[in-house]
């Protein structure tokens, strides 16, 4: 049985060339939703939408720096015009480099600002009101643990994350009169190339991964696949009643 709504849903995915995003995009190409791939990584991107339509669906890739807001509202533009207005958006797109807080620069804030938080605000610009015009729309933004929960090593990202948070409830009370539903996800630990990337390699990757396992209730890392399901039910009309919530999904390192 398939969630209610996904078939020949028009969704926008940010970030699905690898990880997270591409495994909530494969998901959602599964479900019959008709994919937008927006990622810097062209490449990346195309991979992921060919591996969609192999397996029957419909996806296409636009290369996109999402910091940009007019690269963004022309990639909106030309999605919409290829596939139809925008009914999901899913914020997936991420970025981080781990150090103490003290040992970074304005220049790497910017940058992980830009990517987790500005990056997010223009989607959101772009194609909410398109959404609002029509009376309905869901948003899906993928957070942070580290914004529940802090993360030694991650002070700006946590930060920019808190803000996606906040935004969404924010945004969540102000739209619901409008027919739009946004929600938040916060993955815990996760073996991508962002944790990769976090964790280093070598001995010291290895200890970092071996200490998550041990404190994971689960005994593992995350897997990208491990929140694709979720983010499907939450654009899905079997999720028209839930708006604004903050939903971790961690293997249990972290309860409410």
């Amino acid at each position: 049985m398939t969630m209610r709504g996904l078939e020949g849903l028009d969704v926008l995915v940010t970030g699905a060339a690898s990880g997270i995003g591409r495994a909530i995009a494969l998901r959602l190409g599964a479900e019959g939703a008709r994919v937008g791939i927006f990622d810097r990584d062209a490449k990346g991107g195309e991979d992921t939408a060919a591996r969609i339509l192999q397996a029957g669906g419909t996806a296409r890739a636009w290369p996109v720096d999402i910091t940009d807001l007019g690269a963004v509202r022309e990639a909106v533009a030309r999605f919409e015009e290829a596939f139809g207005p925008t009914a999901g958006l899913v914020n997936s797109a991420g970025w981080d480099r781990a150090m103490p807080f003290l040992e970074t620069t304005p220049e790497l804030w910017s940058r992980i600002l830009a990517v987790n938080l500005i990056g997010p605000l223009n989607m959101h610009h772009a194609v909410l009101p398109g959404m609002v015009a029509r009376g309905r729309g869901k948003v899906v933004n993928i957070a942070s643990d580290a914004a529940r929960v802090g993360s030694s090593g991650e002070a700006v990202y946590a930060a920019a994350k808190g803000g996606i948070v906040a935004f969404t409830k924010t945004l969540a009370r102000e739209l619901a009169r409008s027919g739009i539903r946004l929600n938040a996800v916060c993955p815990g630990p996760t073996d991508t190339p962002l944790f990769r990337d976090f964790a280093g390699t070598g001995e010291r990757g290895e200890k970092l991964r071996r200490a998550l396992e041990r404190a994971i209730p689960l005994g593992r890392l995350g897997r990208p696949e491990d929140y694709a399901g979720l983010v499907c039910l939450l654009l899905s009309e079997d999720a028209d009643y839930i708006t604004g919530q903050t939903i971790s999904v961690s293997g249990g390192l972290t309860m409410q």
